[in-house]
């Protein structure tokens, strides 16, 4: 099974997905509409709402309501992509201009936050309590990432703990949520809810480990963003606090200057710093970790093609180039 038959063994869900957001993301505000639109059908993996779906298959999940739970994912997901470009002043995403290069800021938060607050309508139809709750501590806890990432910047005493806390919340938190939301709506009991969403939580930190590898070795192309794109804003990431940690003076004072510049002048040097101290393998070598633990986590569930399916998820998350 490989990623894009995942995606084919779920493909009804995943067009009744797509059906919810073009719905729920409709306006009277031509604006909105337009650059809701943008963002959403600007391609990308739908791996978040790809996820919540598949769980919710492999725990039988009787309540049909599983694809408007991804649409909620995959909204909350969007808002934060159109603050995050702004916040990080980004003018390419998945190979396009972003939305704030076109429209501009102002326009970008905003519809931001109408992508937010009609994320919490959907919740609120749901009418579940226990699914509110994830959600909205979901959404606290990116925001307070994106606070920690922005306290990170441009710091090259950035700790490997810090590191980690900033990639929980920006990005497994949701994913976390994506998976526990749906044990939730499939009934299933404590324990089993808990180990969804450490299958979620860990599988988002692999991915998220992976993404800061790649942002150092693949093709500009088909990563659809400015390789060097993280350094530029003088985000430490983990290859470069373990190129920090082990490289040789000359490499170490290099690296440290950019981060503080949050230039990528020197990106050539840097990569091959990153390299020849082994900060890439390390950190793969982690992301293989996580989602070696995010299969653990699904020992609770009944074989089935779904379960199998999260399997390939995991791998998908620490094999891919894009």
């Amino acid at each position: 099974m490989t990623y894009e038959s995942v995606k084919a063994l779920v493909a009804d869900d995943l067009r009744e997905v797509d059906l919810v957001i073009r719905q729920r993301l409709a306006s009277d505000v031509v604006l909105v509409n337009q650059i809701a639109e943008y963002i959403v059908g600007s391609g990308g993996k739908r791996l978040r709402p790809l996820v919540t779906v598949v769980v919710a298959r492999a725990c039988g999940c009787a309540d049909s309501r599983y694809t408007e739970a991804a649409a909620i994912i995959e909204f909350i997901h969007t808002a934060t992509l159109l603050h995050d470009d702004v916040v990080d002043r980004s003018e390419l995403r998945r190979g396009r201009d972003t939305a704030n290069a076109v429209w501009g800021n102002e326009p970008s938060v905003l519809v931001g936050d109408y992508v937010y607050s009609r994320a919490f309508e959907m919740m609120v139809s749901l009418g579940n309590m226990r699914i509110m709750d994830v959600m909205a501590s979901a959404t606290n806890k990116i925001a307070e990432g994106e606070v920690l990432q922005l306290m990170n910047a441009h710091d090259p005493d950035t700790t490997e703990e810090r590191y980690f806390e900033v990639i929980y919340r920006k990005t497994a938190k949701l994913f976390e949520a994506g998976a526990q939301v749906a044990a939730i709506l499939s009934g299933k009991a404590t324990g089993e809810e808990e180990a969804m969403a450490r299958y979620g939580k860990h599988l988002g930190t692999a991915f998220q480990l992976i993404d800061d590898v790649l942002d150092y070795r693949a093709d500009a192309e088909e990563l659809g963003k400015n390789l060097g794109a993280d350094l530029a804003e003088g985000k430490p990431t983990l290859p470069l606090i373990y190129a920090l940690k082990n490289g040789s003076p000359e490499q170490i004072g290099v690296i440290r200057a950019s981060i503080e510049q949050g230039n990528v002048v020197e990106l050539n040097r840097i990569t091959s710093a990153i390299e020849s101290t082994g900060g890439l393998a390390y950190t793969a070598q982690l992301a293989r970790r996580e989602a070696s633990i995010a299969v653990d986590a699904l020992s609770v569930l009944p074989d089935s093609p779904y379960k199998q399916a999260l399997r390939e998820l995991a791998d998908f998350a620490v094999d891919r180039t894009y």
